[in-house]
């Protein structure tokens, strides 16, 4: 242990105090006590830890030695503090802390934690996390923001992209897909800020999202219908309400023969099928060159024989590039599309199509729009912190200059419980889709009684 803290220790050496080893006031809500993972504990030891070593050795140590070090300290800490463990329960901890430390650091506990959704940090002292559709403080800290910065470069150099003064805004992932932003000084004014959205480890199927109560059964059964009759759809909806969640849900009824191509800034798609061709877009370097946006994607990926290709999100001109797609044999294909309603979603394609710098006029682009999409699908995050379709649209064509919607299916709000929870329920309009006879053809057969507008899904 005397050779670990001299060379890990900035200051004097002194065996821990009560007030060095005191757990931090936790922020969080109770949780259900862990048996052998000690969330909670761990991230009090990595305070502990990160207040007494100094961080910028450990890239200078070899894992075995880094683990060797590491055992006497975390058994010294647990014995101070009374945790309740076995030889092999504390050996299993050690190893923990150690690929933490060789690991994302602080927010290793988080990630391993399946009940946090997204991990918000705000500066080197602050960390939230959303739990259930609502976000909430943690105890994790970093120890400064060297601290913190030496951890988001490990986060982007592993992926190969880079944040610095002269490129301080970043999209990228973690090894298990999980999807990273990050923005440094000078754009963000208070220090570091990181987004993580947590890769789920078994993706949401729509029998999930149902039992979620985040759509109807009818609505669930409608849409693998669609996807799997070739429907061309957009999911729509505002920032953290579902879409990726939706799209991978969906995709599961893709079926298995056909080619997918996928296209996203930060690959996190979940397809499950066999033949999934998966592309990511890549920044410019230091000098500006050799970027690779997405329109440059969907143009290659026209040239390699996909039978759909699924975005994962348009923002930009490559919306051009997607209706072209499918007007052009590529029935099927999806995207994401960042909007308030479904006929915000329209608008904001018209906008992005125009961002092509193509010479067409509107009613052009509007007839490109109105012949490629069918169904737009409209997610919403409630203000309980709850996710909902809340709209299932269909493009029916162009009426003058206008794109004609017709809504099929809704979610209508009753009210809010004693919880405070938004009460509600799915019914359709009584409008049945233009494309149900396409997809009665195909053996896709679908229960007109699903359509009955004085029923309840």
């Amino acid at each position: 242990m005397g050779r670990f803290y001299k060379r890990f220790r900035a200051e004097e050496i002194n065996e821990p105090t009560a007030e060095d080893t005191a757990p931090a006031p936790v922020a969080t809500e109770p949780q259900e006590p862990e048996t052998l993972d000690f969330v909670n504990e761990r991230v009090t030891l990595h305070r502990f830890l990160i207040d007494k070593i100094n961080l910028s050795i450990l890239d200078s140590l070899d894992e075995d030695e880094i683990r060797d070090e590491l055992r006497p300290l975390v058994r010294d800490y647990a014995r101070n503090n009374n945790f309740p463990l076995n030889a092999k329960e504390l050996e299993g901890l050690t190893e923990d802390i150690a690929e933490e430390m060789l690991g994302l650091g602080p927010l290793e506990p988080l990630l391993s934690d399946d009940t946090v959704a997204d991990i918000l940090v705000v500066g080197s002292g602050r960390v939230f996390v959303e739990r259930h559709g609502r976000i909430e403080p943690t105890k994790v800290r970093f120890k400064d923001e060297s601290h913190l910065l030496r951890i988001i470069n490990k986060i982007v150099a592993s992926v190969g992209r880079r944040v610095d003064e002269s490129s301080p805004l970043v999209d990228a992932r973690l090894a298990d897909g999980s999807r990273v932003n990050v923005a440094i000084r000078p754009v963000a004014v208070d220090g570091p800020q990181v987004s993580i959205r947590k890769f789920s480890k078994k993706p949401l199927s729509l029998d999930r999202l149902v039992e979620n109560n985040a759509l109807a059964r009818d609505m669930a059964d409608l849409l693998a219908a669609a996807v799997e009759g070739k429907i061309s759809m957009v999911v729509s909806g505002g920032t953290g309400s579902g879409k990726t969640t939706l799209l991978n849900a969906m995709s599961s009824f893709i079926p298995e023969s056909e080619r997918l191509v996928t296209i996203e800034d930060a690959a996190e798609l979940q397809l499950q099928q066999a033949h999934v061709v998966r592309l990511e877009t890549r920044p410019p370097s230091i000098d500006g060159r050799n970027e690779i946006a997405q329109r440059d994607l969907v143009k290659n990926a026209l040239r390699m024989r996909p039978d759909r290709i699924i975005i994962g999100e348009v923002r930009g001109s490559e919306a051009f590039d997607m209706l072209q797609a499918m007007n052009t044999g590529h029935e099927g294909s999806m995207s994401t599309i960042h909007a308030n309603t479904p006929r915000d979603a329209l608008s904001r394609m018209e906008q992005m199509v125009g961002m092509a710098g193509m010479p067409m006029s509107q009613l052009s682009i509007r007839s490109q729009i109105a012949s490629a999409v069918q169904i737009i699908v409209q997610l919403s995050r409630l203000r309980d912190g709850s996710r909902r379709i809340t709209s299932i649209s269909e493009i029916t064509g162009m009426e003058s200059e206008v794109v004609q919607l017709q809504e099929l299916m809704r979610f209508e709000k009753t009210g809010v419980d004693e919880e405070g929870r938004i009460t509600g329920h799915f019914r359709a309009t009584g409008i049945r889709p233009r494309c149900l006879e396409d997809l009665q053809t195909q053996g896709l057969a679908l229960s007109v009684d699903m359509f009955n507008p004085s029923k309840v899904l």
